[in-house]
């Protein structure tokens, strides 16, 4: 987000096809089908798409992919179960594991067992092996990646556009919907001309030699090549901090301006005194700060002559003949699943026994004062909704 490219353009880039373009030749996954859009809240939407490329004409990867769960659909595509938020592909692997599990309720409840036996065993080899992929009850469910991207221009990297759903109150965007709970993945769907010339661009780009660890690039060349098709996702929202002159990302704030603007008024009200050990008197300007931002909802905030801004990110799920791409091997991936990690450390002695799960647990110093942190804003919290 500094302003320079990390990405070049890959060799082999897909073309754009109308809708009514013959393309016999062209796989179905690599096309790209434009559409108008019918209704006027999507016609906005794609002619604001089309000023952000002159406002903000530099393309720029947004870090760390994100990681979601998937399932084939009978009539083609893959629909999105959650929220694709994920930082890690075990985290997806385990929220996928949670799927089963309430698939085996639902199938326990219309009185399928032999669905419940299928969706249960699924669910408990998820707490034990990293599987990527597994089909359970005749669909395939799949961990998929997305790529962050976000535009910038001479003013700094793009905030969100009047036409971004917005429909949370301040302090309660996780009551709001999840905008990709049931998106449905499928290149061939028509989109409009912005989005369609958007996914050219992206489709385009790899990571540039220099910027990153050659496994790193040596992936991006290689999903451009077996996953040369995609689909854009509905798009997040994060915090920028400006700093000597350049926008440095923060992490993803959630699917909505609203939900960036809350997780950027927890970090004014806890993790930055947490980090850096504010006093009572050094916090209060923050504390102000976080109370102003609610009261008056905006883009960007300045506090202690610290400047964050609420921006922009667009995801790309590359395709290939199979479906979706999934994660790559470069992709950190730091923890096993749940049972192989709890096996690990209780061989460790990090764990303890069964019979001493109830001994109180103690905290250090420094964990301490962020779980003091965390219950003051719970407790604001609860005293602001019985107001």
């Amino acid at each position: 987000m500094d302003g320079t490219k990390d990405t070049d353009g890959a060799k082999d880039t897909d073309g754009l096809h109308g809708a009514g373009d013959p393309a016999d030749r062209v796989p179905a996954y690599r096309q790209i089908r434009v559409a108008t859009p019918e209704q006027p809240v999507a016609a906005l939407a794609d002619t604001e798409a089309w000023l952000a490329r002159d406002a903000y004409p530099r393309l720029m990867s947004a870090g760390a992919p994100l990681f979601g769960v998937v399932r084939e659909r009978a009539g083609g595509g893959w629909e999105v179960l959650g929220s694709f938020l994920d930082q890690a592909p075990q985290e997806a692997r385990d929220a996928m594991g949670s799927e089963f599990r309430r698939s085996a309720q639902e199938a326990r409840e219309a009185g399928d067992e032999d669905a419940y036996a299928a969706c249960m065993s699924a669910a408990e080899r998820m707490e034990w092996e990293a599987l990527d992929e597994l089909t359970v009850v005749g669909v395939r469910h799949r961990i998929a990646r997305a790529e962050c991207f976000i535009r910038s221009g001479p003013d700094g990297p793009e905030p969100p556009r009047p036409s971004d759903p917005d429909p949370a109150l301040p302090g309660r965007s996780h009551e709001g919907p999840r905008p990709t709970e049931g998106y449905v993945l499928d290149p061939i769907r028509p989109t409009g001309m912005s989005e369609g010339v958007l996914k050219v661009d992206l489709l385009a780009l790899v990571r540039k030699a220099g910027t990153v660890p050659e496994d790193v690039r040596a992936d991006s060349l290689r999903a451009a090549e077996t996953h040369p098709g995609g689909v854009l996702l509905p798009p997040l929202f994060m915090t920028a901090e400006y700093e000597r002159g350049l926008w440095r990302p923060g992490s993803v704030g959630g699917d909505s301006p609203q939900r960036a603007r809350d997780h950027l008024a927890f970090r004014l009200r806890v993790m930055i005194p947490w980090e850096e050990r504010l006093t009572p008197e050094a916090r209060a300007p923050y504390l102000t700060a976080a109370e102003r931002f609610e009261a008056h909802p905006a883009d960007e905030l300045e506090v202690e002559g610290r400047r964050f801004r609420i921006v922009r990110v667009e995801r790309l799920v590359r395709f290939g003949p199979d479906g979706p791409e999934g994660p790559r091997p470069s992709d950190p991936d730091p923890q096993p699943p749940v049972m192989v990690q709890e096996q690990r450390l209780r061989a460790q002695g990090l764990l303890p026994d069964d019979e001493d799960e109830d001994a109180p647990i103690e905290l250090d110093e420094d964990t301490q004062r962020l779980a003091d942190l965390f219950h003051e804003e719970e407790a604001r919290i609860r005293a602001s909704r019985e107001r």
